[in-house]
C-alpha cells in the first residue's frame, strides 16, 4: 500500500502522525486559555478569600473532557500565608495541589505543590478524565496581587464534552 503523504514530512507531520490525527478515536485535542489576575483585597475580587467569587470558576464543562492544564505566572503572587488550588467542586486540590500563593513567583510553571522553575519535563503534565466545572480556591488568606495564565489541553470524551472559558 502506498499513502499519499509524501509531502508531509515537508509540512513537519510524519504519516504516521497524520494517521493518527485523522482517526476519529484518537483524541482530538483543541486548546484554551484565561488569565487571572489577582485582587483579593477588594471585596469579592478573585483572590478574596472569604468573597463570594471564591472558588472562582475558571472554566466550565459539560460532559466527559480528558485534560491537562499548566499555570504559568507572569506576576508574582503576594497574599501573606494564601494557598491556592485548582480542581472541581468534588475534589478541590486534584487538578494542581494547594500551594502556598507566594511561592509562585513570576516565570514559575506551577503544576504541583511546589513551584519553582521556569523549565518542566513534559512528564509533569498530568491528563485527567474531568466533569465538572474547573475551579481555583483560595484559602487561608487573601491574595492581594499577581497574575497566572492557565492554559487547558483537552478533548471531548463523550459526544456532549466540551470546555469553555468562563
Amino acid at each position: 500500500m502506498v499513502d499519499n503523504f509524501d509531502n508531509l514530512d515537508q509540512m513537519g507531520v510524519s504519516a504516521s502522525n497524520l494517521r493518527n490525527i485523522m482517526n476519529s478515536n484518537f483524541p482530538q485535542y483543541k486548546s484554551e486559555e484565561i488569565v487571572v489576575t489577582f485582587d483579593g483585597g477588594t471585596t469579592n475580587g478573585i483572590g478574596d478569600e472569604s468573597g463570594t467569587d471564591n472558588p472562582h470558576t475558571m472554566f466550565t464543562v459539560t460532559g466527559v473532557i480528558e485534560l491537562s492544564i499548566i499555570a504559568v505566572c507572569t506576576t508574582s503572587l503576594v497574599g501573606d500565608s494564601a494557598t491556592l488550588e485548582i480542581g472541581t467542586a468534588l475534589s478541590t486540590a486534584n487538578l494542581i495541589a494547594q500551594t502556598t500563593a507566594t511561592d509562585i513567583d513570576e516565570k514559575d510553571i506551577w503544576h504541583d505543590a511546589s513551584p519553582d522553575s521556569s523549565i518542566e519535563l513534559t512528564s509533569v503534565i498530568t491528563r485527567k478524565l474531568v466533569s465538572q466545572d474547573i475551579i481555583l480556591t483560595v484559602g487561608t488568606a487573601d491574595i492581594t496581587a499577581g497574575v497566572i495564565k492557565f492554559i487547558v489541553r483537552w478533548a471531548p470524551i463523550s459526544s456532549d464534552g466540551n470546555l469553555v472559558a468562563a
